[in-house]
Formats: structure tokens, sequence, C-alpha cells
């Protein structure tokens, strides 16, 4: 029952506090809105004054030149062409003066005859605007005004037209001679409208915008517009080319602050000036008042709210701390069982981790021995050519010396001489194979250095030198420039006489009418690599061949003549040295490998 209590009391204090907010908020928008409408009439007087004043100043300019005996003159004679061009003449300096658009002279039918702007492309000479209110009007023997867009030049303008009488006839006396009209333009007054933030227009007594400083609502009509209306306005061409539609139907973004308005007559032609104040303000105002009303309600009801908080925090703090210690138990326990757990699970990592690093070193150690199995498989290909380049200079040593001693004996030593010549010629040439025997049998440690090219693929191609031959296969080398990479030079020496043991490989396999048998290797550089090249001039790699081409022990050679470990041995020590092995077949026949290895950096390295 207590319960239920506070929470009606609550319910009405609520409630209070909502009426006392909404009562503020129409209060405070009741005042702002009273000083707005007054702050804005007084800001529209001024500016209706200041417009219905510049009209004004230029009313009594087409009465001043209606009487001017040019304008008689050219009107009574128009096939007179000096009378015409001296009233061209005299309207072009008054227009200049007066700064006005343009000044122009019709005869009774509309016809313009003189204008001002008689030398622009766009003249008024031979333009009927008999159509034209002003025009009626004025030869009907008054003024006449009208606004709209020209027919001509497509610009808009203020019109004020007067009749032209014959020299000495008065007004009352006769028909006119014909109509004199002045275009003044209002784009003065609408650039200065730019100025103000709220939305400013003037509208025609039929509701049609033509000044204002939104420039989406120009030629829009505040309110729709009745038939009679815009049949009036197609007649006159008041607003050609524009259609006439409410401002309301434009999208939302277009017409923010077409909201209430305060609005002024101004001019001769029943038009209305409106000034649109910026609601946003009111209801700005508003919201800061009902908003410092809020505050002070919520602090009051926040001490309240605060002392009953406070009064249930002692009595919940009793309960809480009986529920601390059943937790703090209930903690431990958990932590214990935890620790456990973690402990358990730290040395099952440990023991995986040992075994992982176990298994990395294997293969580690597989991988060596790998790779040093595929160079003594590649070493055992290459027995027979390397044993037919040491025959030779054994057999040449042996001829040279069984010669030199029979030199020796003859008493002949420089012939002696010149064999034992030839024999450290050909033991230098016996060292060097030897040399790059034992260079490329013993084991890699993997260290990296930089590695020149140049001589490392002149190396491999001295190793397979003695095959080439025996097989009559030709071998190109092409080294654009002196290349360096970062690597082994072993394992790179390894790469390179595989893919060339495989290109002798592929023409052994050639016909023998096939076109001549031919290993052409090239090196150049590709961007930040090393492009090196191998094609052969063999059938080329088979569909069913190339997915598998760098699997291990995938070879389409006959049994005893390879492991297929060569190329995929190739392919791991390329992508250890961060560069990358393909293969490709070429469209005029036989296969081409390619062999990418990063350029060496000394930027990069530091």
């Amino acid at each position: 029952m207590r319960a239920l209590s506070t929470r009606h009391r609550l319910l009405l204090a609520v409630a209070g506090a909502l009426v006392l907010v909404g009562l503020t908020y129409w209060l405070a928008a009741r005042m702002v809105r009273s000083e707005m409408d007054q702050q804005s009439e007084r800001q529209l007087q001024v500016i209706g004054l200041d417009l219905q004043s510049m009209l004004e100043k230029f009313e009594t300019l087409p009465f001043s030149l209606s009487v001017h005996p040019d304008m008689a003159t050219a009107l009574q004679q128009p096939a007179n062409a000096a009378a015409v061009a001296h009233a061209n003449q005299t309207l072009q300096t008054v227009q200049r003066q007066a700064r006005v658009a343009a000044i122009y002279l019709m005869d009774p039918q509309g016809l313009t005859i003189a204008a001002s702007n008689w030398n622009d492309s766009q003249n008024y000479i031979g333009r009927n605007f008999a159509f034209r209110p002003y025009f009626r009007d004025a030869i009907n023997g008054h003024a006449g005004r009208f606004y709209g867009i020209g027919s001509t030049t497509s610009e808009p303008g203020y019109f004020i037209a007067q009749p032209v009488h014959a020299s000495g006839q008065g007004v009352s006396e006769g028909a006119p001679l014909g109509v004199l009209a002045v275009k003044i333009s209002l784009d003065e007054v609408e650039r200065t409208w730019q100025t103000s933030e709220e939305p400013i227009v003037l509208a025609d007594k039929d509701g049609v915008v033509f000044l204002g400083n939104r420039p989406a609502w120009k030629y829009r009509s505040l309110a729709p517009i009745d038939a009679t209306a815009r049949e009036k306005i197609n007649a006159t061409l008041q607003y050609v080319g524009k259609t006439i539609t409410p401002i309301a139907s434009l999208p939302a973004s277009s017409r923010n602050g077409y909201d209430a308005s305060v609005k002024r007559p101004v001019g001769r032609l029943g038009w209305q000036l409106r000034l649109f104040p910026a609601q946003s303000r009111i209801t700005r105002a508003a919201l800061l008042w009902s908003g410092a009303m809020t505050l002070v309600l919520l602090s009051v009801m926040l001490s309240l709210w605060a002392r009953h908080q406070r009064r249930r925090r002692m009595e919940e703090r009793q309960a809480s701390r009986h529920a601390l210690q059943q937790a703090a138990k209930e903690l431990d326990r958990q932590i214990a069982v935890r620790t456990g757990e973690l402990t358990q699970a730290n040395r099952d990592l440990g023991d995986k981790y040992a075994r992982l690093e176990h298994a990395e070193r294997l293969l580690r150690t597989t991988q060596d021995e790998l790779v040093q199995a595929g160079k003594l498989a590649m070493l055992g290909q290459m027995a027979a050519g390397v044993t037919h380049e040491l025959n030779q200079p054994l057999a040449a040593i042996r001829a040279f010396a069984d010669n030199a001693v029979t030199f020796l004996e003859r008493g002949q030593p420089v012939q002696a001489s010149a064999n034992l010549s030839h024999i450290s010629a050909a033991s230098a040439r016996m060292g060097i194979i030897i040399g790059q025997l034992k260079a490329f049998a013993r084991k890699s440690h993997g260290s990296v250095a930089v590695v020149e090219l140049t001589p490392s693929v002149h190396a491999s191609a001295l190793l397979l030198q003695a095959e080439y031959d025996r097989l009559g296969v030709v071998l190109q080398i092409d080294i654009a420039e002196s290349l360096q990479i970062t690597g082994d030079a072993v394992r790179t020496e390894q790469v390179l006489i595989n893919l060339l043991r495989n290109a002798l490989d592929a023409v052994e396999e050639a016909e023998e009418a096939a076109q001549q048998r031919r290993v052409a290797l090239s090196v150049m550089r590709d961007g930040d690599h090393a492009l090196i090249r191998v094609r052969d001039s063999g059938p080329g790699i088979p569909d069913e061949v190339a997915a598998q081409l760098f699997a291990p022990f995938f070879t389409t050679k006959p049994s005893g003549k390879g492991l297929g470990l060569g190329l995929a041995i190739s392919s791991s020590i390329v992508q250890a040295m961060r560069g990358q092995l393909s293969a490709h077949n070429l469209s005029e026949g036989g296969a081409e490998f390619q062999l990418r290895l990063p350029l060496y950096s000394p930027i990069a390295k530091n």
C-alpha cells in the first residue's frame, strides 16, 4: 500500500512538471513571436520604402522623353533614316545617364522604330510589343506599368510607358503618335536582399514571386493560381518560358523557411512585399526557456530523489554486505578451480610447443637433406659428361708428357718447355672443373649474402656444358646487365642447374627431324626483381603435367633418370629466397621457366 502511494505521488509530480514545462514553452514562444513580428514589420517597412523610392525615381523619365521633339519627329517620319538615327542616339544617351536597362519607341501598332540598344545584337528594332499591357494602356492615353521577362533578351524588368503626342499637342488632343517605354532592372534590389538570412520576396497581385533572395522560389506562386490568372500570364508572356507552380510543391530542402510571413503592399501594380521570419528562432528561444524550467524542476526532483535513494542505500548496504561475503567465498573457489585449469593448460601448451620445435627442426633437416640429395642426384646425372671433360685433359697431359721426355732426350728444351706449358693449362682446366664440382657438392649453410648472378650463371653452365656438347644442344646465354640478389650462392646455382638440366632433357626428347635443339638462358632486370628465363625448343609441357609440375616425386622421366625432386626442391629454395618460379609453354613451341628473385638493395638492408 505504501509502494502504491509512492508511485502515485511520483506520477503526479511528473505530470505537474510536464504541464509547467509546456506552459513555459507556449508563453515564451508567444512572446518571442510577437517581438519578431514587430521587428520584421519595421524591417519590411524600410525595404518597402527603398523599393518604392527607386520605382518612383523613374516615373517621370518616360514622360519627359515622350515630349522630346526627336520622338515625335521619328514617329511622324519613320522612313526618315536621319530622324530615326537621331532618336536612337538620344535614347541611348539618356539610357546611359539614367542607368536603366533600355528605352525604346513604338508606333501605334506596337512596332519598335527606335531604341537605346539599336547597336546591340539583341536590339528591339523591328520588335512588336502590342501584346504587352503597358503598351495598350499607353496607346489609350494612360501611363502603362508592367513587370515581366523580356521576350527579346529573356531578362526580367519593370516597364513604364507613356503616350507620345505631336509637338505642341496636349495629352487630350488627338490620338497618340506612339508609345515610349522605359525598362528598369531590379537586379540591384535583389542583390541587396541577399545579405538577409530570412527569405524576402516580391510577388505580383496574382501571388507569383518574381523577385527575392531565394532562387528556388522565383517564378513560383505563394498559392495555387486560378485559370483566369494563368490565362492572363500566358497571353501577356509575362513570365515567358516559366511554368508557374506553388512553392509548397517544392522539395522540403528547397522550401526551407517558407512559413508564416509579414507582408506590405508596394508599387502601383498591387505588389506584395513579404518577409518570412525564421521560425527556428522562436523554437530555439522557447526551448531555452522550457529547458531552463526543466533544469530547475530536475534539480528539485533530483534533490528529493537523492534523499529517497540515500535512505534505500542504507537498507541495501546491509543486504549487500552479506551477499558480498558469500560472493567472496564463491570467488575463492572459482579462482582455485581456474588456477588449476590454467596450470594444466600451460603445461599442455609447453608440450605442444616443444613438439612443434622438434617438428620444425626435423623439417629443416629433411629439407636440407633433400636439397643435398637433389644435388648428388644431379651430380650423378652429370658424371658421364664430367668424366668426358676430365678424360680429354688427362689424355692431353699424357701425350704432352711423353713428347716432353722425347724433346729432352734430343736436347730440345724449348719444345719440351712448350709441352710442359700445355700440361699446366690442361691441369688448370681440370682444377676449374673439379672446383666447380666440389663447390656444388658441398652442403649449404643457408647463410644469406649478396650473390652475383653472372658468375653463378656461368658456373652452372660450365658444369653442364659437356652434356650439352655430347647431345649436340646449343646453349645460348644472354646477360643484359650484372645484377645482384640476396640469397645463397650454392642454392642459386642448384636451381639454375636444375632448370638447365630439365631444358636439356626436354630437347633430348625432341624428334631428330625437329628444328635445331637449343636452350636459351637470359638475365634481365624487371622492376625490383631479377628475371631469369630458361627457354627450350622441346615439345613443351603437357596439360596433364602442368598442374603437378612442382609436386615432390612427380616425374615424367624414365625410371633411373630422376627422382622427381628437382623442380620441387628448386621451388622450395626460390620461395625461401622470397622469389617465384613458374613455367608455361611458348606459342612458337617449347617451354619457358621464369625465375624471379628480389634484387639486392642496400637501403632495404639497412
